[in-house]
């Protein structure tokens, strides 16, 4: 692995990347937000599995795809917007309960995981993210193959990102809290919400990067 410094350096910069508000912080508000804590948290797990892929693929070299076929790029993030959008819209739509509960129910929370692995997934700026990242803070001559050091690496990022999610779930759910037991509240909620992921998904289509 990379000497000390350069770790500190990937520590300090992976805190400003996890911490510093963003789509994916916005996008776990949004599922708190509309359908409760607990489905909030598995919202930000459903992230956290979902960004393994883009590690692997970093890892293993075929994150570089994208690099190289523009196309293939533009498809997966198509893609990956329109689906935010459907969800987005969906959720407005959803008349749901009469009110958010903090305890969403199974159904909705493993529909929290779900989505979110699959939004993760389907957003290949993750992928240029890790190969853009990750590369600066391997050493090539270290005892640990570069593929590892990759690995290793893109978990302590996954971690730290994670680690936003879930304060912004306790923050996001407090707000909710507020709604909670008003049938309008509810409603404001799941339009809220909705309305934030569809503006990710249209930010995602149109972005030029």
């Amino acid at each position: 692995m990379a000497g000390w410094e350069t770790l500190l350096a990937f520590a300090m910069a992976t805190a400003v990347f996890a911490y510093i508000p963003g789509p994916a912080l916005l996008y776990t508000a949004a599922q708190t937000v509309a359908r409760g804590r607990r489905a909030g948290f598995m919202a930000a797990l459903g992230i956290h599995v979902g960004c393994y892929a883009h590690v692997f693929a970093a890892a293993f070299g075929l994150s570089a795809i994208f690099r190289h076929v523009p196309e293939a790029y533009l498809a997966l993030k198509l893609v990956g917007a329109l689906y935010l959008v459907w969800l987005g819209v969906e959720m407005m739509l959803n008349r749901g309960e009469a009110a958010p509960s903090v305890e969403a129910a199974p159904r909705s929370e493993r529909a929290a995981f779900a989505q979110s692995m699959i939004v993760e997934i389907l957003n290949p700026k993750v992928a240029i993210f890790f190969i853009a990242f990750l590369p600066q803070f391997v050493e090539p001559a270290a005892a640990l193959p570069v593929w590892a050091q990759f690995l290793v690496l893109g978990v302590i990022v996954n971690l730290a990102f994670s680690s936003a999610d879930v304060i912004t779930v306790f923050a996001a759910s407090a707000v909710m809290a507020k709604a909670r037991g008003s049938r309008r509240g509810a409603r404001a909620m799941r339009v809220a919400g909705g309305s934030i992921m569809v503006a990710l998904g249209v930010k995602l289509a149109t972005d030029k990067a």
